[in-house]
């Protein structure tokens, strides 16, 4: 449920809250995931619950939050342990306070939760709305030949970079991330298309049915500010040529060459002028 959620977000996210404290709680038979410590603010409403002055509660949870349980001086620290006895909290309970050096707020573990729902919700209810968005967001390093190449190749891919191990550069290791999603997005049954000239965006993907349509940026070597111009280009009219593409789209040439390489260009002329043949007949 929710509230199992959000304990295993402040246990994930605190320091000493988790390992060797409420792991080894759980496993002993102790305690159960809901009545461990996760969030700094557990402790407080707690204490509350069990009788507890709501100040000398609320005093007590920020010196374990900040991991100052251990460093205040022992009379204040007895005076503490003294009242949670006497209210009849748990020996474990206050010996779990002790081991803590940083505690998550439950209000950020609320936030991360909630997001990590709203996604997972699209990731299962809506997957190509997910993927669209993921590749266009989160991804940083893109081969589009392997992605459109299919699940064999994208696997392909992956194992050449992990055979790699610490000689991968930053670029495949980002890729390989990239990858990683790529095959689950085509063990799903969706696809990668390739760039369009006229559908493609400039740094989004577009989806069409079970497919994702690449942005321009994509493409080894073309920038976004190239991408914008070329999708603010093609608003004011049909691209002719090739050459007609470079001078509005602001292209360069190894840019047009690579896109006739991957077929985004195909059937298109490399000049719009006319030879004196053509223009005879």
């Amino acid at each position: 449920n929710f509230a199992d959620l959000l304990q295993i977000s402040g246990l994930s996210h605190g320091t000493d809250v988790w390992s060797g404290n409420a792991q080894d709680l759980i496993r002993s038979g102790i305690a159960d995931l809901s009545s461990v410590i996760g969030c700094r603010d557990d402790i407080m409403v707690y204490l509350i619950h069990k009788g507890l002055e709501n100040g000398l509660a609320f005093t007590i949870m920020e010196r374990v939050r900040k991991g100052m349980w251990n460093k205040i001086p022992a009379e204040e620290r007895e005076k503490y342990v003294e009242a949670m006895r006497e209210h009849e909290v748990p020996e474990w309970y206050i010996e779990s306070c002790s081991k803590i050096k940083y505690m998550f707020p439950k209000a950020h573990a609320a936030a991360y939760i909630m997001m990590a729902l709203r996604v997972a919700y699209f990731k299962v209810h809506h997957p190509i709305f997910y993927y669209c968005a993921w590749f266009s967001i989160r991804a940083t390093a893109f081969d589009i030949g392997v992605m459109g190449a299919g699940l064999e190749a994208v696997k392909s891919k992956m194992k050449e970079i992990k055979d790699k191990g610490f000689e991968a550069t930053n670029v495949e290791t980002n890729l390989y991330t990239t990858l990683e999603l790529c095959n689950e997005m085509l063990e799903r049954g969706f696809t990668f298309g390739k760039i369009d000239l006229y559908r493609s965006e400039a740094t989004e993907f577009v989806i069409d049915g079970d497919t994702l349509i690449p942005p321009f940026v994509t493409m080894d070597g073309l920038g976004e500010n190239v991408a914008k111009q070329i999708v603010a280009a093609r608003a004011e009219g049909e691209f002719l040529s090739k050459m007609e593409l470079r001078k509005r789209g602001g292209v360069s040439q190894t840019i047009i060459e690579n896109m006739t390489n991957m077929g985004v260009l195909e059937g298109m002329p490399d000049d719009n002028q006319l030879s004196l043949f053509d223009d005879f007949f």
